[in-house]
């Protein structure tokens, strides 16, 4: 799209002499900065023992791939002061754990010690409730009503605030589709959410996950979103820089980016009919 409208405005500048050639503007690179994607993620009916810790660097707005980061010491700590080990596969920047204990309710820090410098986040591990199995499809969904529409439904537990992060994959979409919402107007209830798209087909296979997150979460993934565009997903290049939980103890303002999530996650999934 960045070199669509490009040469659009070169044609139109030289009034019909037409784009012969991509042009790429030459935008100020800043230093690389620490990305730390740590999302602890309990499946249900899993033990959830088997995590990963990813660290690269950011890079050129123009670049297709992250620089890994190598070297660090990754630990996790929960309330008993019981200490989860994170050990990279060499030259990946993958860490790896495969005794890790989620408990909905309980509380982690994660530490990442790396040149020198000291990161860490506090986070609570949120509980999520199970997605029914009575999904639902229409065949005269959407907006316009001329798309598949399927429907899905989970029970909000009335007794406290909760927030949830949808992802839905499927072969209609390039990427997958995230939301994040509150309980604010269905406190207690059953909630019924939807998914559709105009290139779903009868076959497909939805992959439908619900997360459950806290409020420091939601209000930066919103953030998240809102910085990387309408379409874009939440995962792309973004115009804007969006700060999550991670603090840089040793440095305050070599901060890092990402965000530190423990969530237990409830999956389902459908075959279009």
């Amino acid at each position: 799209m960045k070199n669509i409208l490009t040469c659009l405005a070169v044609s139109l500048v030289l009034g019909g002499f037409g784009c012969t050639k991509v042009v790429e503007v030459d935008l100020e690179t800043a230093a690389p900065r620490l990305v730390i994607d740590a999302s602890i993620d309990w499946v249900k009916g899993t033990t959830g023992k088997a995590q990963q810790i990813v660290l690269s660097t950011t890079t050129g707005y123009y670049s297709t791939s992250f620089p890994t980061v190598s070297g660090a010491e990754i630990t996790i700590t929960n309330s008993a002061n019981t200490i989860f080990r994170f050990t990279e596969s060499p030259g990946t920047g993958i860490y790896t754990c495969t005794d890790f204990l989620p408990v909905a309710g309980e509380s982690y820090t994660l530490k990442v010690a790396l040149n020198g410098q000291v990161y860490t986040a506090t986070e609570t591990c949120i509980g999520v409730p199970v997605i029914a199995d009575n999904i639902e499809q229409d065949n005269a969904g959407g907006f316009g009503g001329d798309e598949i529409e399927i429907a899905y439904y989970y029970q909000d537990n009335g007794n406290e605030d909760n927030y949830y992060l949808h992802r839905i994959a499927s072969p209609a979409a390039k990427y997958p589709d995230y939301k994040a919402k509150d309980d604010q107007r269905s406190q207690g209830k059953l909630i019924k959410e939807y998914y559709s798209d105009k290139e779903l087909k009868p076959g497909d296979l939805v992959h439908i996950q619900l997360y459950g997150i806290s409020r420091r979460y939601y209000d930066y993934f919103r953030k998240l979103l809102a910085a990387s565009g309408a379409g874009s997903g939440p995962f792309q290049a973004t115009p804007g820089s969006v700060r999550g939980n991670i603090i840089n103890q040793t440095e305050f303002d070599n901060y890092a980016y990402g965000y530190f999530r423990v969530s237990e996650v409830a999956m389902k999934e459908y075959v279009v009919k």
